[in-house]
């Protein structure tokens, strides 16, 4: 059966300061930055609340940690398990492991292996990787894509980590459904994958969704919004029937990002997906 989830981005105008990484060519470094926010509720809060409400598992953006020390990560995962949710996938959305750059590849491979050791210790099942940045037709980008996934995978499982290595149809490289097939077939059985309804295209989204949606645990529930917050209803259903023919099994994500109350939008598509599960 299909269950109720949320992403901690439906969330971001509540949950604090957003803490971000860019790469500086310069410096060949990392540097981290942080986007304020208002802090409503804490992360720690999040898994009641979502209970509460009638979730049953989440996604966290890095970006949404606060802290990624032991004892914090150990709290997170706590709370989870109290509140009876499903702490699913940790969203790392940093990342190009299709860049020319080497060096910046490598630092970027080993930062992933950082966010591999920070999900195992807050108790997560999976960790979606950006697949990468380069051209989606570009053989050799999908080729280094799912070597840098492959590593991933057996490094998390070297490391006694347990955590699943999952992309996603997100950046440039998994923009269409032929080449997110063409790098699940690279990668084998070393990662599933994540459909999201917003980041495939017209004309053709509709038909792309079910090229993808066989290898999903997770299936990101984005509609198309007014300027109210408002999903456009017949387009959403649109969407979640290819998931209903697809007879998916796992987790539907309700994503919000409109105006207005952020728990307010998310109630409106939750009473669509309700038919769905």
């Amino acid at each position: 059966m299909s269950y109720l989830s949320i992403s901690t981005w439906s969330l971001h105008r509540l949950l604090g300061p957003l803490r971000f990484t860019a790469w500086n060519a310069e410096t060949k470094q990392h540097e981290p930055s942080v986007t304020e926010q208002p802090q409503v509720l804490t992360l720690l809060e999040l898994p009641a609340e979502l209970a509460r409400r009638g979730y049953q598992a989440a996604e966290v953006c890095h970006f949404h940690f606060p802290s990624v020390e032991p004892a914090y990560l150990q709290q997170l995962k706590e709370s989870f398990q109290s509140a009876g949710i499903k702490f699913d996938t940790l969203l790392l959305d940093y990342g190009d492991l299709t860049t020319a750059d080497e060096e910046r590849r490598e630092a970027d491979l080993r930062y992933m292996e950082q966010w591999i050791d920070i999900a195992s210790l807050a108790g997560a099942k999976q960790i979606r990787i950006v697949a990468g940045e380069a051209a989606p037709d570009d053989i050799e980008a999908l080729r280094l894509s799912a070597a840098g996934l492959t590593r991933l995978s057996e490094y998390s499982q070297s490391q006694g980590k347990n955590v699943r290595i999952i992309s996603e149809n997100f950046k440039a490289l998994t923009s269409t459904g032929s080449s997110s097939v063409k790098l699940l077939e690279l990668v084998g059985d070393n990662a599933d994958f994540i459909t999201d309804f917003g980041n495939f295209k017209l004309p053709n989204k509709y038909e792309e969704f079910p090229l993808t949606l066989p290898r999903s645990v997770s299936v990101h529930a984005k509609a198309q919004y007014d300027d109210q917050g408002y999903p456009d209803q017949d387009e959403f259903i649109k969407c979640l029937n290819t998931v209903r023919t697809a007879e998916f099994n796992g987790a539907i994500v309700l994503i919000y990002d409109g105006p207005g109350d952020m728990w307010a939008g998310l109630d409106r598509i939750k009473a669509i997906v309700a038919d769905y599960l």
